[in-house]
C-alpha cells in the first residue's frame, strides 16, 4: 500500500502490528517463516508469499489445529467451543516474538498484545516493546 505512494513520504510513519511480515529480512532465517514458506511451496505455490492475508491466514490454521489438539477425540461443537475459549499463552510461530494467543470463556480475544513499529523509507522497525491491551496489563 506505501509503495504507490511513494516510500519516502511514507518515511516515519507509525502503526502498530503482531505477525511478521514476510517481505522482511529479518525474518529470511527464521524457522518459523522457513516453515511458512515450505508450506506455501507444497500447498500453494500460486499464493502470494508477499500477502498480509497468507501469513494471517497460516497463523490462524495454527491456532486452529492447537484447539483441536486440545479437544482429543471429543470433536463436539461444545468441547471444540471450550477449548477455543481456553488457549493458554499459546505460541504460534508466525506472531512477533512476545506476542501470545490466549482465550477464556469471559474473553474471546485471542491476541491482545501488539508491537509499536516506525516505517524507515524501506521497511519498519520494532518501537519500544511489545504492548498488552489487557486491562491492568504492563502497556
Amino acid at each position: 500500500m506505501l509503495k504507490p505512494a511513494g516510500l519516502e513520504n511514507a518515511k516515519g510513519i507509525y502503526s502498530s502490528y503482531y505477525l511478521k511480515d514476510a517481505n522482511d529480512p529479518q525474518w529470511q532465517d527464521d524457522a518459523a517463516m522457513k516453515e511458512w514458506r515450505a508450506f506455501m511451496d507444497k500447498y500453494f505455490p500460486e499464493g502470494d508469499k508477499t500477502s498480509s492475508f497468507t501469513t494471517y491466514g497460516y497463523a490462524v490454521a495454527q491456532t486452529l489445529h492447537e484447539v483441536l489438539k486440545q479437544c482429543g477425540d471429543d470433536l463436539t461443537r461444545e468441547n471444540v467451543m471450550k477449548q477455543a475459549a481456553n488457549l493458554k499463552s499459546l505460541q504460534v510461530g508466525l506472531l512477533l516474538p512476545g506476542i501470545k494467543i490466549s482465550t477464556s470463556p469471559d474473553d474471546y480475544y485471542p491476541i491482545e498484545q501488539m508491537q509499536m513499529q516506525r516505517f524507515n523509507g524501506e521497511r519498519w522497525e520494532p518501537v519500544g516493546d511489545v504492548m498488552s491491551g489487557e486491562v491492568g496489563g504492563s502497556g
